[in-house]
């Protein structure tokens, strides 16, 4: 894969998707807090990989976070800063909102209403921040391609973390494209060098 994607190559129409991580906080990570997750590691794992390959392929990074006054994610707290390894860079957006769904930050909704509506997901909690957005997305007309095994859910009632985390696995089938973050990192180096090669014979036809 290339570097870096020069932005020539998406004027014929040619779809360039957000990567938007949401959630990737202490408060996860932080057990025995009431909402660490279990077995985070490899889903950070597979979060650092794809965040690698979006920067290095030039794609927008987006970084949306849980703001709240409660006990969870408070901002006096150190729960609620970014996980080691995933602080934004100065060139990423960053997003505020103290609801599930990304869609809760006006500026993120906003972004994405005027952009093409087309973005990858990673992060935590499945069930919650990461469904409540892939439907939010799809009654937008947004398309969403979410990395299965970057994200991670807590527990529910009977299901333990694993068997819920393929539960919201099956729903989020329903309103968008669900894979794995190696497949989606050697599609993006297919795509990259579609872009480039579009670009290539435009520069070659003017």
């Amino acid at each position: 894969m290339t570097n870096t994607v020069d932005f020539r190559a998406f004027t014929n129409s040619v779809t360039v998707p957000v990567m938007v991580f949401v959630d990737l906080q202490q408060e996860y990570v932080s057990a025995p807090r009431k909402l660490a997750i279990a077995n985070a590691g490899p889903a950070l794992e597979n979060c650092a990989s794809a965040l690698k390959s979006a920067r290095a392929a030039g794609l927008p990074v987006a970084h949306v976070r849980w703001v709240g006054r409660s006990n969870f994610f408070n901002p006096a707290t150190r729960f609620a800063k970014w996980i080691e390894g995933f602080v934004p860079l100065g060139s990423e957006m960053v997003f505020e909102r103290s609801r599930p769904s990304c869609y809760a930050s006006r500026n993120f909704a906003e972004i994405m209403d005027e952009g093409d509506g087309e973005f990858v997901l990673a992060g935590f909690a499945g069930e919650s921040a990461c469904l409540s957005t892939m439907i939010d997305a799809f009654h937008r007309g947004h398309r969403v391609t979410y990395l299965a095994d970057a994200s991670a859910s807590h527990e529910l009632e009977e299901f333990d973390a694993s068997e819920a985390h393929r539960m919201v696995l099956n729903i989020a089938k329903l309103y968008g494209r669900v894979v794995r973050t190696d497949e989606w990192i050697a599609s993006l180096g297919r795509q990259v060098d579609r872009w480039e090669g579009t670009w290539a014979a435009d520069t070659q036809l003017s």
